[in-house]
């Protein structure tokens, strides 16, 4: 479902310090980085500018290979001194089998490792997101137009929350008494650059904000991308790598 999640961060050394310990110990190695940007496969960071301000109420999964995986990783978070937003146990609310605990980002962004009772498909590291919203109804029409266009299904899951789907993956748009999530940038694969033209076409003809026309972007050779806003104003892209 995720190319990849990019946020914006406060203070890059504490989140350096934080991704970097909450990745490793979930197996997932050290970041390719530039100085400034770090990523971890379809999870990265960098620092918050003027016209890239830090991101918020953002809530974001990781994948974890068992129960004990979990309880490591909770124990090693908040043995460096990170705030506890919920130990390890089972949380039968969301399913029978799902064992997380959580994390406070240097940010106050919500952070966990989960563990289904199965391991999970393909090679992304992030599990899920929630994404808190200022308009629920918005919010799920914009992700009705975009839907079609990747094969996702968008779908209630309580009074105040829907689910968007594809691929064994999955985000929540919420809406509760937080605030909405500010400023995360989200990039959905495409299968070649006339997915990436229909996503923006179809998406801007509905009257959603433009954010970046299709064409080609410096991030790499190949590299072809879209860039609209949803309605919380967060990034939202659609990229193909034109990669063999």
């Amino acid at each position: 479902m995720f190319d990849h999640v990019t946020i914006r961060v406060t203070d890059l050394e504490e989140a350096r310090r934080f991704y970097e310990i909450a990745m490793s110990t979930l197996g997932f190695g050290e970041p390719e980085t530039d100085g400034d940007n770090f990523e971890w496969w379809d999870f990265s960071f960098s620092p918050a500018r003027a016209d890239r301000p830090v991101t918020r109420q953002l809530h974001i999964a990781f994948v974890a290979r068992s129960r004990a995986d979990v309880d490591d990783w909770w124990r090693a978070m908040t043995g460096a001194g990170f705030e506890d937003d919920g130990p390890p146990k089972l949380r039968p609310q969301y399913d029978l089998n799902y064992y997380g605990a959580f994390v406070l980002d240097p940010d106050a962004n919500s952070v966990e490792a989960v563990y289904h009772g199965r391991a999970r498909k393909g090679q992304n590291h992030i599990d899920h997101l929630w994404i808190r919203v200022a308009d629920l109804e918005a919010s799920r029409r914009f992700y009705e137009v975009l839907a079609p266009i990747f094969g996702f299904r968008v779908q209630a899951t309580g009074a105040r929350r829907f689910h968007v789907s594809g691929g064994g993956r999955s985000f929540a748009l919420v809406q509760d008494e937080r605030p909405p999530t500010e400023n995360v940038h989200i990039a959905f694969p495409a299968e070649d650059n006339a997915q990436v033209e229909e996503f923006h076409r179809v998406v801007t003809s509905a009257g959603y904000r433009d954010n970046g026309p299709p064409g080609e972007r410096s991030y790499h050779a190949g590299y072809y991308g879209a860039f609209v806003l949803d309605p919380d104003g967060n990034n939202v892209e659609a990229v193909c790598h034109n990669r063999d």
